[in-house]
């Protein structure tokens, strides 16, 4: 288990040109678990996502809906990016944005620094542009359009023609990296995870790195280049930024030193930004590597990527007015193997509710809590002599803790939870074979029926604080009616096992209450 040391994980800050979807949810889930379990863990722990505000993207949906680009980002941002985070009950430590000045202060400064250290130069340039991704795109990415777009250049992300740009550009020297780039990479295997991802940038870098533009000149909506304010900052380029602007980068040395390097996570298709780019920005300012850098997959919606002209785009809200927060996340990290595509189905949704959270872990806690009040009227009772059933139980509560940690550590989220519900199934077991209620029956039983219980209750509160990360709003009332001592999110989660509480339990209501709306079905793609 950790020592204490420190923990600063991110999300990327999401683009603003439209309302959030169960993709960045899920990504914004992931990261909220690994903070909190690694609160729980003892580390210093900093959790961070936000908002991606410039570009020109932002400039088109702005101009669209007949607003200023900062009118149009203010009100997405106020109405439904900052929402989110009580929506999917984030506990992150701060939320940037772009268009603060403090970001802004520090693109400026890291390209001037960049600039007087010589990565930094103009030129004429000319290529294919994808507006979507707000990415120059390699041969790889572009491919004959279809369709109305017969004939024609497109985004092999997108879909959509690409545009061709002729500018005069100041350029970011990336093609220098590329030897300490690969040498990062052999030096740190575990820097770019799943190894599929890492084998895709190896792929990717040893094929040759062009420099990358990062100046605009045909829009205005960005941070001006400090010593030529005809340009605007590449969006991406400024954006990669907000992980070090936001810790203090520049103007707060100490919380800077003691929070940075992160691990960012970040879906699959924005892995070479983080893996390439930023690496390499990084080292041209003398500023040592992220963490780590992991890339999971995508949400499937009837076997393909989310999208609103399929109608398969889903909000948050969609799931969470009917199953609560606690059910999201559990759902989309047990069910999904992270770092691998994951297809979401309602049905799927709806069944492990009712099988998992509803049956499996809430009924269990509610029942045992339920025999304790009923046979020792609340008092919880003291173990006696211990049968190997009994052992069993403790041992599973030592190696839940102990296995879901190292998972944890290899950011396997959902064999975390295959852990810890090795334990609630466990219980669930335990509780059947041992019979508590016909051991109420005879006095010469009620001994056991004591240390039955008593096991029992003491494998709850370690489910408490072992599940907290992930479904922390059922765990906190959990916790509350076993009358766990302490704050549950600052219970370690190498003493799981060990939790103290006041003696007593309260009667619990249910956690995972019956769903009586009818849920909607899974929709077909057009064209399936």
């Amino acid at each position: 288990m950790p020592d204490g040391s420190s923990f600063y994980v991110t999300t990327p800050i999401f683009y603003v040109n439209d309302v959030p979807h169960i993709g960045h949810a899920y990504t914004e889930v992931a990261a909220d678990v690994l903070a909190r379990w690694h609160r729980q863990r003892g580390d210093r722990t900093w959790s961070l996502t936000g908002t991606d505000e410039h570009g020109q993207k932002i400039l088109r949906s702005a101009t669209a809906n007949g607003v200023t680009p900062k009118e149009w980002t203010d009100r997405l941002v106020r109405e439904a990016w900052e929402p989110l985070l009580e929506t999917l009950n984030l506990a992150n430590d701060d939320f940037i944005r772009t268009t603060e000045e403090r970001h802004e202060r520090c693109v400026s400064r890291f390209l001037n620094d960049l600039n007087e250290a010589g990565y930094i130069y103009s030129s004429e340039f000319e290529a294919l542009y994808c507006v979507g991704c707000e990415e120059f795109k390699p041969e790889s990415e572009i491919v004959k359009g279809t369709g109305a777009f017969e004939g024609e250049k497109v985004c092999a992300i997108h879909s959509k023609p690409l545009e061709l740009l002729q500018e005069t550009n100041y350029f970011f020297r990336l093609s220098e990296f590329q030897d300490r780039l690969l040498e990062l990479y052999e030096s740190r295997p575990e820097f770019i995870q799943p190894a599929a991802a890492r084998n895709e940038v190896m792929s990717f870098v040893r094929s040759g790195l062009k420099d990358l533009s990062i100046s605009r000149t045909t829009f205005d909506w960005g941070v001006k280049v400090p010593w030529d304010e005809s340009h605007v900052v590449y969006v991406w380029f400024d954006a990669l930024l907000n992980y070090i602007s936001a810790i203090g980068y520049g103007e707060d040395d100490e919380k800077f030193n003691a929070t940075w390097p992160a691990l960012h996570i970040v879906g699959k298709d924005i892995l070479r930004f983080h893996a390439v780019i930023w690496p390499a920005m990084l080292m041209a300012a003398g500023i040592p590597a992220p963490a780590g850098i992991f890339g999971h997959g995508w949400l499937l919606v009837g076997g393909e990527k989310m999208s609103k002209s399929k109608l398969t785009g889903i909000e948050p809200t969609q799931i969470t007015d009917v199953f609560g927060s606690d059910a999201f996340r559990y759902y989309f990290m047990r069910a999904i193997h992270f770092g691998q595509d994951g297809s979401f189905s309602w049905e799927d949704l709806s069944a492990r509710y009712q099988a998992e959270l509803a049956n499996g872990f809430g009924n269990l806690a509610s029942r045992v809590i339920a025999m304790v009040i009923k046979y020792f009227d609340g008092a919880v009772p003291e173990l006696g002599e211990l049968t190997a059933a009994d052992q069993a139980i403790i041992d599973r509560m030592n190696t839940a803790a102990t296995k879901a940690d190292a998972a944890i550590e290899r950011i396997a989220i959902d064999d975390a939870i295959a852990e810890i519900w090795k334990l609630v199934d466990e219980l669930n077991g335990y509780i059947t074979e041992q019979e508590p209620w016909v051991l109420a029956k005879n006095e010469e039983t009620k001994p056991r029926l004591a240390t039955v219980l008593a096991t029992a209750i003491q494998g709850l509160g370690a489910l408490a604080i072992l599940l907290n990360p992930i479904t922390p709003i059922a765990c906190e009332k959990l916790w509350q009616a076993l009358g766990g001592e302490g704050s549950l999110a600052e219970q370690r989660i190498a003493d799981a096992v060990n939790w103290k509480g006041a003696g007593r339990v309260e009667k619990l209501a249910a956690l995972f209450p019956r769903i009586e709306q009818e849920v909607p079905e899974t929709p077909t793609p057009k064209g399936a």
